[in-house]
């Protein structure tokens, strides 16, 4: 039997089914294409804590590079486009809708950034939503790094997903 073809290798410690790798223990991409095409959908989350004088900078727009947010809001949705060349094992997918939400949250002096991503495919978009999350966090930092190096990216989460085999997921 080949790899492709190979079921699951079992994690020894937790007796979970690794699907990315093979009964020999190779690495492998999994084969969706017996999986049935379903709606599909990915919610994530993350964000960049920074100064409040960095954070007031982003507000005013008053940041030499531009406008944070929306840097950060176009360059979330291009990744959620890439991710499979960034991402050695995700399944290139067509995605049919993305949305990436920037806002401010001055009480905690972060800027939180909010993935959605939708598709009709046989695998899902959690590395999608994820990825555009991770990148519009990193413009974050790289449009404000002049003013403040400091700043730590963080809490990168999916918080939903729907669609396919394993169901709904939802963060407590």
């Amino acid at each position: 039997m080949d790899g492709e073809r190979c079921s699951a290798s079992e994690d020894r410690v937790t007796g979970i089914a690794l699907t990315h790798v093979d009964r020999s223990g190779a690495v492998r991409m999994v084969d969706v294409g017996e999986k049935p095409v379903t709606e599909r959908k990915a919610i994530a989350r993350g964000e960049v804590q920074m100064s409040a004088n960095t954070l007031a900078l982003v507000k005013a727009n008053a940041v030499a590079k531009g406008d944070v947010l929306t840097v950060a809001k176009i360059a979330g949705i291009m990744a959620a486009k890439k991710s499979a060349e960034l991402i050695p094992l995700c399944h290139p997918i067509s995605i049919t809708h993305c949305d990436v939400k920037v806002s401010l949250n001055e009480e905690r002096n972060v800027v939180e950034v909010e993935a959605s991503v939708s598709c009709t495919a046989q695998t899902g978009v959690e590395m999608e939503a994820l990825t555009a999350v991770a990148v519009a966090c990193l413009t974050v930092y790289d449009m404000c790094k002049a003013v403040e190096r400091g700043m730590t990216i963080s809490n990168i989460r999916l918080e939903y997903k729907a669609g396919g085999r394993s169901g709904v997921y939802e963060r407590a």
